[in-house]
């Protein structure tokens, strides 16, 4: 028995909770869901606001690792604050809040782009002039030897 009296968990109840815990803890990074569950009044209630606390074990690295939607720490983070809590009802915030997200992904995604072809175009390089060095070449004109 733990401290709250309550029954141990086995290993599948364990596996669940996770499960569960995960599931929710990424739903957190969808703006319109955060706002779906500020109408039904979820964040006027103190179990829920503790359960919110209790779900920042998430940041920690070895379980940060199975997120696949690492923006929903950020909400996590931001629903800690009753502010953040009680503006969220508000759709124009929602919505303004969803269309910056997608601006950042949009902008993120072309950016990793561009520095994965710059950097693939370097290793191209490097390729180029080790092959070259290898046959003899100087990689300045034709395969001449500089003595």
């Amino acid at each position: 028995m733990n401290t709250f009296c309550l029954p141990a968990e086995n290993e599948e109840q364990q596996r669940l909770r996770f499960q569960v815990e995960l599931e929710f803890v990424q739903c957190l990074a969808n703006p319109n869901y955060l706002h779906f569950i500020a109408q039904r009044g979820f964040f006027k209630d103190s179990a829920f606001i503790n359960y919110l606390k209790y779900l920042l074990y998430w940041k920690e690295p070895e379980y940060a690792r199975y997120l696949k939607y690492p923006m929903c720490l950020y909400f996590l983070d931001l629903l800690q604050y009753e502010h953040f809590r009680r503006e969220i009802v508000n759709s124009q915030c929602c919505k303004f809040i969803d269309d910056q997200a997608i601006l950042l992904w949009q902008h993120y995604t072309r950016r990793r782009t561009k520095l994965f072809s710059i950097h693939n175009g370097v290793i191209q390089m490097e390729r180029e002039t080790t092959s070259s060095n290898q046959n003899g070449t100087n990689g300045i004109g034709g395969s001449q030897k500089v003595t």
